[in-house]
């Protein structure tokens, strides 16, 4: 059984995040384990805190307006084992554990399951 561990923070290193124009900075999940890139979104200044304090993943739904925990419905959760920002300061990196079957919605492990020249149909899932 996976556990949630906090992760410690500064108040000057949430301010330092250059979130951009709409308050959202772009966000890498990795696996902890193998380093596969397991997932790309987006978090506010609020969804960052909640992730270091939770130790969980939080995002900001830029379709739905709203905070989501991922894993909270689909079961796939992630457990933030370390955070890092990048030298710009415009970019967080997560090394997760990956919990249930993957990251991606459509439930392949990583969301980027799809190569050019693949001969997979592009376009949203």
């Amino acid at each position: 059984m996976l556990v949630a561990t906090p992760i410690s923070y500064s108040a000057s290193e949430i301010a330092a995040v250059a979130f951009n124009s709409d308050g959202l900075v772009p966000a890498i999940v990795q696996d902890a384990t193998s380093l596969e890139v397991l997932m790309v979104a987006w978090m506010n200044s609020e969804s960052l805190v909640r992730t270091l304090e939770t130790g969980r993943t939080w995002f900001w739904s830029r379709s739905r307006n709203e905070f989501w925990c991922k894993g909270e419905t689909s079961g796939d959760r992630q457990f933030v084992r370390r955070a890092s920002y990048d030298c710009d300061m415009d970019t967080l990196l997560f090394l997760v554990d990956q919990e249930g079957s993957g990251a991606c919605h459509t439930g392949e492990r990583s969301c980027f399951f799809r190569e050019f020249g693949s001969g997979i149909a592009p376009g949203k899932v």
